[in-house]
């Protein structure tokens, strides 16, 4: 399914940067994306998408570390707490970092 999402942005993309349409044709197809972006079952499908993804990375995460953490250096493993005690704002983040919103 992402792949081809990907590949329609991609399409869709290139079809507007390479056509000689003109602005006319741009702005329906601008108003054509933003319906589509806008529409509740794709919001839905994304964020489901997204919250799979922040899963499945955290299991690849905490897999890695259980295997490989024992023989990384105490340099890096250091280097990757402080990164992760300077970047807790208080905000919900995940173990990349990154935010669950």
């Amino acid at each position: 399914m992402r792949y081809k999402l990907t590949f329609v942005a991609g399409l869709a993309l290139g079809y507007v940067l390479g056509t000689r349409a003109g602005r006319e044709r741009y702005e329906q197809l601008k108003k054509s994306a933003r319906q589509v972006s806008q529409n509740p079952a794709v919001r839905n499908t994304a964020e489901s998408a997204a919250q799979q993804g922040r899963q499945f990375a955290g299991k690849a995460y905490h897999a890695v570390s259980e295997k490989v953490g024992e023989r990384v250096p105490a340099s890096v493993t250091q280097r990757v707490r402080s990164l992760r005690d300077r970047n807790t704002n208080g905000a919900a983040e995940d173990d990349w970092g990154t935010s669950n919103t």
